[in-house]
């Protein structure tokens, strides 16, 4: 009975996950938090500090969409579950405002509480050739 109730658990939580992705791909990062991020909610990119509270995060996003220029490509390519934890895997390629154009893939790791996100954690780089850079 108790893996037939992490499977439910699971198969919702990925429903969820599918829904809040296909908000952001549509640009809806506004309606995102609103629906699907707990009020206290922690946002990390990397190793950097993370920003907490969901009026912080949409700050956060509103200043970085605010210098994007165009998205080319952000899509999806492979998303999963297990226990309260979803991560989804993206390409993304957009054309920043001060940087140019930045094309990267990311994982989106985000810890679940009562159907809502609690914390999410950004894991990326950037496409860089360093052995060519290095002479190697």
């Amino acid at each position: 009975m108790q893996n037939k109730n992490i499977m439910q658990l699971e198969q919702k939580l990925l429903i969820l996950d599918n829904e809040l992705n296909n908000l952001v791909i549509k640009g809806k990062m506004s309606e995102a938090l609103d629906k699907f991020y707990c009020d206290n909610v922690s946002i990390q990119e990397n190793d950097k500090a993370p920003t907490i509270g969901k009026a912080a995060n949409l700050a956060r996003e509103k200043t970085f969409f605010s210098k994007v220029e165009c998205f080319n490509t952000t899509e999806v390519l492979a998303s999963g579950v297990g226990g309260q934890t979803t991560f989804s895997t993206w390409y993304v390629d957009f054309v920043h405002k001060e940087l140019g154009r930045l094309e990267f893939t990311q994982v989106a790791v985000r810890t679940w509480s009562d159907h809502r996100v609690a914390k999410e954690v950004f894991y990326y780089g950037m496409k860089t050739d360093f052995l060519s850079q290095s002479g190697k």
